[in-house]
């Protein structure tokens, strides 16, 4: 004997007796859905701001280790000296451009830099952007282009306010995180992921 069964009717009956299952199926909680690469404009942005701020932290870490221990180009008057009690150098300013405060800084920036980029490029895929457009390595060499320009003008800029106007360290580092920021989400954005 054959006998037919209409699927459709089971999911029915089943919807019926458990009407949590349906619903949760349709509309997920609130933190799945920011989570999603479907949440929106404004949660992409705060999403992209939110790793951003991790990313920076991952940077900013290994920039004060460096800062103070290997690449040592912090001095007396900086911020970091003064709140995190970390050592310093006095710089006479007639140093060699190679062991200059500013190229020092720059070094260390562009150690975190990498290690930055890698966990931001793993969360942006993970979390903000929706990854595809490009194989995951193309897309990896694309990242990692994109920051590296954006990390190149920021440190221009970094190293001029240093060398040429005599800025703190620290607040240079801000500037360089902030020209960074923009410049890495709209070429992220646009060029690199799928919107």
């Amino acid at each position: 004997m054959n006998r037919q069964v209409d699927i459709s009717d089971d999911r029915a009956a089943t919807s019926a007796a458990t009407p949590g299952a349906v619903a949760q199926e349709r509309d997920p909680p609130a933190w799945r859905r920011f989570l999603s690469h479907d949440s929106g404009p404004f949660a992409q942005f705060v999403k992209y701001g939110a790793i951003g701020v991790m990313a920076t932290c991952v940077q900013t870490g290994i920039f004060y280790i460096l800062a103070a221990t290997y690449l040592k180009c912090l001095t007396a008057d900086d911020w970091a000296v003064r709140l995190l009690g970390l050592p310093s150098v006095a710089f006479t300013g007639e140093e060699a451009w190679y062991v200059s405060r500013g190229t020092l800084a720059a070094a260390a920036t562009a150690v975190g830099f990498v290690f930055a980029n890698i966990f931001c490029w793993l969360m942006n895929r993970w979390f903000v952007f929706r990854p595809g457009k490009f194989k995951w390595y193309v897309e990896l060499g694309m990242f990692f282009g994109a920051s590296t320009l954006a990390t190149v003008i920021a440190l221009g800029v970094m190293k001029f306010l240093i060398d040429q106007f005599g800025m703190m360290t620290t607040l240079a580092v801000v500037v360089e995180v902030v020209v960074s920021f923009f410049v890495n989400f709209f070429i992220r954005k646009f060029f690199i992921f799928k919107g």
